[in-house]
């Protein structure tokens, strides 16, 4: 086993268009993780309870219950609340920033992300 290869984690990937998570998870995958993506704030919230994921990609814009909600809740639930919550958005004003941090979010990409970004950050968490 290659000692330096970045651990494996759980994730779970949450945004409202398929094809932005769908596409993500792929990434993730390829990079060795076990993932799983989620279309609504709702569905993150039951696949969280249930899929316990270590890091969760979640999208702020998402239609219903918006991502900062989703992630109070995420922050609220026991059995995830130390997972590494991170905004995905096309929001990235200060303001945006200022309240997905207020949100419990721990790290704020903007779309679109640089394959090479996400790799950069994962391999440097703990």
């Amino acid at each position: 086993m290659n000692e330096s290869a970045p651990p494996r984690r759980r994730i779970l990937v949450v945004d409202d268009y398929p094809d932005v998570a769908d596409s993500l998870a792929l990434l993730l995958r390829l990079l060795g993780h076990q993932v799983l993506s989620v279309y609504t704030g709702p569905s993150a919230l039951a696949a969280a309870a249930t899929f316990l994921p270590q890091v969760i990609f979640l999208d702020i814009g998402l239609p219903g219950m918006s991502g900062y909600e989703v992630a109070r809740r995420l922050r609220e639930m026991p059995e995830v609340s130390s997972a590494v919550l991170v905004a995905v958005s096309g929001w990235g004003q200060e303001e945006d920033r200022r309240q997905a941090k207020e949100a419990g979010f721990d790290h704020h990409f903007l779309k679109p992300t640089e394959a090479s970004a996400i790799e950069q950050f994962l391999a440097g968490l703990p």
